[in-house]
């Protein structure tokens, strides 16, 4: 997609590492002016900058509408906007009630509120992109702060995509097991996906890029489970060598 989005205007939530930098590289590549919200300080991304960097807490209101000032003030419209920060990780044993909402603050709020402050500044064709998880689906113990806020984000997308269609396409991406500190696994770890390896950031990037296109025109209200058919893989007891022990 080299140059495809020439002259678009491009909102990151939470791009300051991991997928959410992948992203703005990407759409910096293809042309685009991209700009980040993020809690950390700005990065270096090499070769490849944003055009606009702010270091805001999405959690607070303040600070998205801050954000929405500075996306008008440089930018005049946004064309897609990417909500991919992510929420608290902690499980029911240990997260307080203040750390729970705080999760669904980032995970859930902010993607609303973001999306209801740029709806008016978004042209015919636009596109909204949520970043869900495909814990969306399924969990691990002691996982449900994050786990809750993905789900909503998740079913968020339908609503929004039902509310702001037919000007704006509203989609999510469920990412399975994505490896952003650059290791690589083999042995189980890698082949307990079908497509038999970790996800990498690109893989996440790219379909954020193919959602933002003309290209998928067709495609709004939709939850799109990218973890290499981890989620479609079925075990039971004793299959792969694997076996259960609840002592």
């Amino acid at each position: 997609m080299d140059n495809y989005f020439e002259g678009k205007f491009v909102a990151v939530t939470g791009g300051a590492h991991g997928i959410g930098a992948q992203i703005v590289k990407d759409f910096t590549r293809a042309g685009a002016h991209v700009a980040v919200i993020d809690i950390l300080p700005e990065p270096s991304y090499s070769d490849i900058y944003p055009s606009v960097y702010f270091q805001g807490d999405i959690a607070s209101q303040d600070d998205l509408e801050t954000f929405v000032v500075i996306l008008e003030a440089e930018f005049g419209h946004v064309d897609v906007l990417v909500n991919n920060a992510p929420p608290l990780f902690k499980g029911i044993d240990e997260a307080s009630y203040e750390e729970f909402v705080q999760a669904q603050l980032v995970g859930v709020a902010a993607p609303f509120y973001l999306s209801k402050l740029l709806k008016d500044r978004m042209p015919q064709g636009s596109s909204i992109i949520n970043i869900s998880s495909s814990r969306d689906r399924q969990s691990q113990a002691q996982t449900e702060t994050y786990t809750a806020a993905k789900g909503g984000i998740a079913a968020l997308t339908h609503a929004m995509a039902v509310s702001l269609g037919p000007k704006i396409r509203v989609n999510s991406i469920s990412p399975g097991w994505i490896e952003t500190g650059g290791n690589v696994y083999v042995g189980p770890d890698a082949y307990q996906q079908p497509c038999g390896r970790v996800g990498r950031p690109e893989d996440i990037s790219q379909m954020v890029m193919f959602l933002a296109s003309d290209k998928a025109g067709f495609i709004t209200g939709e939850n799109i489970c990218i973890d290499g058919g981890m989620t479609r893989l079925m075990i039971y007891h004793n299959d792969y060598g694997w076996s259960l022990d609840k002592e």
